[in-house]
């Protein structure tokens, strides 16, 4: 650890920095906190080379704002042959990612998600407040194939309360694996981006309206005012919304 200079840390972060500046600052943060943690158990000293302010901001090209909250995402008609090819692989990170796409979920809503939020009763997944990037309670309407999925999980139910564990006792699937997944596959797409081609199948293909298929990405819809006479979360519509966007997605094979 002592011996990791800045030209180390400039070798690692200059392939990616301008291509991937997202992925990029956000590793050159993990190296810093690393070399910080190094230094404060006595395994180096001196500045650390990973630092951005007074250092780094001037040897590398600074963030592109524009590049935060892009996301490559998939032709929504591309979906249904990708969901054909996904099935056929037995991976956790597989019924993951196929989860997500059906619901239309983050990643951290996806692999947080524990046994307690589902009703399958119901057809039903609550995800609490504190997990939700706005702060409110989200209701996610499951498909048949969405149950079907949640169904074959649970036989890993004893292991942990999680929905889509990790081979770690009692932690969820890790973040990098439904990445890893599509690199796997060699698909240059991110799966972020797989809600985006959701939100054009839904501008292009279906005839619900906007307001609908925001509430479905749980996004805040209108100003405040309009926002304090909507108290529903249109359940039953998005429902039928996702039930559609389920029967799109699998039509190359029955559930």
């Amino acid at each position: 650890m002592n011996t990791i200079t800045t030209e180390d840390v400039l070798s690692v972060l200059r392939p990616i920095w301008l291509e991937k500046n997202e992925t990029a600052s956000r590793l050159r943060g993990r190296i810093e906190r690393v070399l910080d943690a190094a230094k404060a158990q006595g395994h180096r000293s001196g500045e650390n080379p990973a630092r951005w302010r007074g250092h780094l901001d001037h040897l590398l090209p600074r963030r592109q704002r524009l590049q935060r909250g892009h996301h490559a995402a998939m032709p929504f008609s591309a979906v249904p042959e990708f969901l054909l090819q996904l099935q056929e692989r037995e991976a956790v990170a597989a019924r993951a990612l196929e989860f997500l796409i059906l619901t239309a979920a983050r990643t951290g809503e996806v692999l947080g998600a524990t046994w307690h939020e589902i009703n399958l009763g119901e057809q039903l997944w609550i995800v609490p407040a504190q997990r939700m990037k706005a702060g409110r309670e989200h209701r996610v309407p499951l498909s048949h194939r969405a149950v079907a999925i949640l169904k074959e999980m649970a036989g890993l139910e004893e292991a942990t309360g999680y929905v889509f564990p990790s081979t770690s006792r009692g932690r969820p699937l890790s973040p990098m694996a439904m990445d890893m997944l599509l690199r796997r596959m060699k698909l240059d797409v991110t799966v972020h981006g797989f809600r985006s081609s959701f939100r054009d199948w839904c501008g292009e293909v279906s005839t619900f309206p906007r307001e609908i298929a925001e509430v479905a990405l749980a996004h805040v819809v209108g100003d405040a005012t309009e926002r304090a006479y909507r108290r529903g979360d249109a359940l039953e519509k998005r429902r039928a919304l996702m039930s559609e966007w389920a029967s799109f997605c699998t039509e190359l094979r029955s559930v």
